[in-house]
């Protein structure tokens, strides 16, 4: 980078946002480039997720972080924007109940954001009591620990038996969403995030008699980004990391991250 690039200056310290597209897709064209056409992602669909240094196509991808951590705020431009990117489509209201699946680092942030947005009621469910004490303390109302019991019958004792507006799925397997659509009011809203494959069978009568609605979210756009990064610097979220891994460690990262040993984030710094 040059001395001064549009506002950015050699020295600073900035967010790259990952989710490159090609540019002209009626995505791109309405600043959504994480639903590109053609994407172009860093670390997905070109080199560079490992990268200690990266070439961007441009200086409209980068976030300046005015003095923030760089390790916690490293996880804002995935984790982060896809947290906020699922809280947003849930389109809650004050005093709404929101039920969070998974308690990993996008359930932790979305409980974070849900609580800083929109002031709803927030219960989360996972499998670990240690992960389900840290949203406990990041602000969720009511933790459900789906290994000891129902989480569908945990969710409709703290609503009266009558559901949770908004469903946000970051676990989205064969399991866990059926689960999700039978903890939903009517008119109820099922957010889909995860990526953990499976299938779902719909009672095709029920979509229109209950007015549900089922929707996806996938990361999220630059704006968000810009949001988000505001949101930290307002200290109304904080990146939990609980890990720091150099770059020479990335394959230990991932066998902790998948024997379910992170809580929160871990960070690769080179």
């Amino acid at each position: 980078m040059g001395e001064s690039v549009t506002g950015f200056s050699k020295g600073d310290k900035v967010l790259v946002y990952p989710w490159i597209g090609e540019g002209t897709c009626p995505s791109c064209r309405t600043g959504e480039e994480n639903i590109c056409d053609d994407p172009r992602s860093l670390g997905i669909y070109q080199d560079g997720g490992y990268s200690e240094m990266v070439l961007i196509p441009s200086y409209k991808y980068l976030v300046k972080l005015h003095g923030l951590d760089l390790n916690s705020s490293a996880s804002l431009a995935y984790s982060g924007l896809t947290a906020y990117t699922a809280v947003k489509k849930a389109e809650l209201h004050p005093g709404q109940m929101v039920v969070v699946i998974g308690a990993g680092g996008l359930g932790l942030m979305a409980v974070q954001l849900a609580k800083a947005t929109t002031n709803a009621r927030i219960a989360i469910v996972d499998i670990d009591e240690n992960k389900l004490v840290e949203a406990k303390r990041l602000g969720a109302d009511e933790i459900i620990n789906s290994a000891t019991g129902d989480a569908v019958k945990g969710v409709k004792e703290v609503t009266d038996g009558l559901g949770a507006e908004t469903v946000i799925d970051f676990v989205n397997n064969g399991k866990t969403a059926p689960n999700s659509l039978n903890m939903r009011r009517k008119r109820g809203r099922l957010v889909m995030v995860g990526l953990f494959g499976g299938s779902l069978e719909l009672n095709l009568p029920l979509v229109p008699l209950r007015a549900f609605t089922l929707t996806g979210a996938y990361t999220g756009k630059f704006a968000d980004l810009v949001e988000l990064v505001a949101l930290a610097r307002m200290n109304k979220i904080q990146s939990l990391v609980s890990r720091k891994f150099t770059l020479d460690q990335a394959n230990s990262s991932l066998e902790e991250l998948k024997a379910g040993k992170i809580i929160g984030r871990s960070v690769i710094n080179p």
